[in-house]
């Protein structure tokens, strides 16, 4: 009998201390999205965007290691993880971005835009 309840004691303390491990495994997970689009300047110094085939607009935040700005107006594919920012209004004739991303990587698809 004693042993069942060491037992189970242990296996209880081994699943509460897995637990936060899992969660914590959860957050390094980030998502990566691919876009691909033409490069055009936001409304901001080094800040740019890049609207996908669906419409759908993103505004690109990179390091300065990325140089975007000797892309402006190539077609890219942008590799990037979501930004979670807090929604702002948007000023009359600005594009609103549907979503943010942080630029880890990008490739030149075309150097011109159609």
């Amino acid at each position: 009998m004693k042993a069942r309840m060491f037992a189970a004691s242990a296996i209880g303390a081994a699943l509460l201390l897995a637990g936060p491990a899992g969660a914590q495994d959860k957050k390094a997970e980030v998502s990566t999205v691919n876009v691909t689009g033409c490069l055009a300047q936001a409304d901001t110094k080094n800040e740019y965007s890049i609207k996908d085939a669906d419409g759908k607009t993103y505004g690109l935040k990179a390091g300065s290691e990325l140089n975007l700005k000797a892309h402006l107006g190539h077609k890219l594919t942008i590799t990037g993880s979501p930004i979670e920012e807090k929604k702002e209004k948007v000023k009359a004739g600005k594009v609103e971005e549907s979503e943010h991303l942080r630029v880890s990587n990008f490739s030149v698809v075309s150097t011109t835009c159609p």
